[in-house]
């Protein structure tokens, strides 16, 4: 089958794919602080990656991929005390993914996959209370794969399973990976590692970055990123994206024998 981005297809092309066959995936990602050295838009280049390695593997296998453009204000009260983010209301953003929704299935488009990298409890919130929401209107398919949780976090890098990882290797390495030409590598070298377990902190009821020690807005160890992680690391969001639609598609299917 074949992978489209809808903001380059017509009206009459949308309504020409097999539409029970389509899955529309929503890259989710944030505008805000990720230290002196990557960009504001670090979760946004992350989700794209794993939306578009993801959809390589589900039209593969013979779906109808379409990729829609990347939401990039979200819920980031975590950095928003740092210039240049942008912290938006979670039910902003609850809303906003229940109307997308609806427009998807007004176009008959069944399937929606939401590609989050962007780990702020205030989105996660959001996007979990959107997909309850979709789902219980029965509109569309929601699959929302969350990294946070398992099983999906155990396949994920030793740094993102020790939660000291934002702006860290894990999310510089994607970056080498995806857009080096942003990456300011200088800078990101001579960075000391900062091992905070930034879960551990929000666990405890840190409300900041700087409140956990996140003064730079950065968590991990960057200066050990490697390009070459960031390749190995996309491919397996896309395969955690791609395994968990086609298990939902594979339960839908048994459900509607049995009924």
């Amino acid at each position: 089958m074949t992978l489209h981005r809808l903001s380059d297809l017509t009206w009459e092309e949308v309504g020409a794919l097999d539409l029970e066959r389509t899955v529309a995936i929503l890259p989710v990602g944030a505008t805000e602080a990720h230290g002196p050295h990557l960009p504001l838009d670090t979760d946004v280049t992350i989700a794209e990656a794993m939306a578009e390695s993801g959809a390589r593997r589900l039209s593969a296998n013979g779906l109808e991929v379409v990729l829609l453009d990347g939401l990039r204000y979200t819920p980031a009260a975590f950095a928003a005390s740092f210039p240049g983010t942008i912290d938006v209301g979670a039910a902003t953003l609850t809303a906003l993914l229940i109307d997308i929704a609806a427009g998807l299935h007004r176009a008959g488009i069944a399937t929606l996959a939401i590609a989050n990298a962007h780990f702020d409890p205030a989105n996660l919130e959001a996007l979990h209370a959107a997909a309850a929401a979709i789902g219980e209107s029965e509109s569309v398919r929601v699959v929302f794969p969350d990294v946070t949780r398992q099983p999906w976090g155990s396949r994920l890098t030793e740094e993102f399973r020790s939660g000291a990882c934002h702006a860290g290797q894990y999310e510089g390495s994607i970056l080498l990976a995806r857009d080096p030409g942003r990456v300011r590598e200088g800078a990101m070298r001579a960075l000391e590692d900062n091992p905070i377990s930034l879960s551990s902190a929000i666990r405890d009821g840190v409300r900041n970055f700087t409140e956990a020690g996140g003064n730079r807005a950065y968590f991990g160890r960057p200066s050990q990123a490697t390009a070459e992680e960031g390749r190995a690391t996309i491919e397996t969001l896309g395969s955690i994206l791609a395994e968990a639609v086609s298990e939902a598609l594979r339960e839908d299917l048994r459900e509607d024998k049995e009924s």
